[in-house]
């Protein structure tokens, strides 16, 4: 099962104790995957066609959870693909509860972007990449969905997709936040552990890309330290060189991949580090003078 549909199986099996909430979600689930609409009597009708079982499952449990009215649900199966569709049909005066529904409650705002989840969002697989969107038909709707997102102080962004309007999340971050304001606990924890295991890997690459570096600097140091060394002595030898500059050319060659510290030690008079830097830099100058 994909992520997404994990997220799903897991909204789709919580309930809110509190009719307005469920109001709430139900009022998305329609929204996005279905309408409201009059009989020739006005009597409020209510539509929602999914192909996702879960979806289907979660709109009819609220609608008998909360409702004392009839439900119809027709299954189209298509046997040559292999899939289902669902049509769940609802009549009553009592849907204008849902109809006309104001969320305006924090729980309320929490059980409505579930319930547009639920119905039409869809998350990428962390492991991946991490972005969390919510497909809407309209750009009103997309807008009144971004609102409520944002009310969390997130940053929610829309955009267009062929004739529909995408209200997405791309930092991990966020998308952690959001699945916490959609009470999705199981799923914030799994990519929680993803996220982690990411930022242990970026980090281990950083620090042996930087050891790597280090290492590649040392050792181009190393070859033309010894190049300028063996100029030095091929072309004038070392007798004429100050004894601490000799002592450091003789020990370099002696000790090709020691690093600074290390032959600083192993001079007759050691010196620290930036001695044998200042000792190898003024070696370097007099091959420079040689070849010129």
């Amino acid at each position: 099962m994909s992520f997404s549909g994990k997220i799903k199986e897991e909204l789709a099996e919580q309930y809110a104790k509190a009719r307005h909430c469920n109001l709430a979600e139900l009022s998305a689930i329609i929204h996005m995957a279905g309408g409201f609409s009059d009989d020739r009597r006005g009597v409020c009708c209510v539509h929602v066609h999914t192909e996702n079982y879960t979806v289907a499952r979660k709109c009819f449990t609220l609608l008998t959870k909360t409702f004392n009215i009839g439900i119809s649900i027709a299954i189209r199966r298509n046997m040559t693909r292999g899939s289902a569709s669902y049509d769940i049909y609802a009549k009553g005066e009592e849907l204008l509860a849902v109809r006309k529904a104001m969320v305006q409650a924090v729980c309320c705002k929490r059980a409505y972007i579930r319930g547009a989840f639920i119905a039409a969002g869809s998350m990428s697989d962390p492991d991946k990449s991490y972005h969390f969107e919510i497909v809407c038909d309209t750009r009103g709707e997309a807008e009144y969905l971004k609102a409520m997102v944002n009310s969390f102080d997130m940053d929610a962004k829309i955009v267009a997709r062929k004739k529909t309007y995408v209200v997405y999340l791309k930092e991990g971050s966020q998308i952690v936040d959001i699945l916490n304001v959609m009470e999705a606990h199981v799923a914030l924890l799994e990519l929680e552990n993803v996220r982690i295991m990411k930022e242990m890997r970026n980090c281990v690459n950083r620090k042996v890309n930087c050891e790597t570096a280090n290492i590649n600097k040392t050792v181009s140091a190393a070859v033309r330290q010894m190049e300028d060394i063996k100029y030095i002595r091929d072309m004038v030898g070392f007798d004429k060189l100050p004894e601490g500059l000799k002592d450091v050319a003789l020990t370099r060659l002696e000790h090709p991949d020691a690093t600074l510290k290390e032959l600083g030690g192993l001079l007759k008079e050691p010196v620290g580090k930036s001695g044998v830097n200042h000792r190898l830099r003024k070696l370097s100058e007099i091959a420079v003078k040689l070849r010129d």
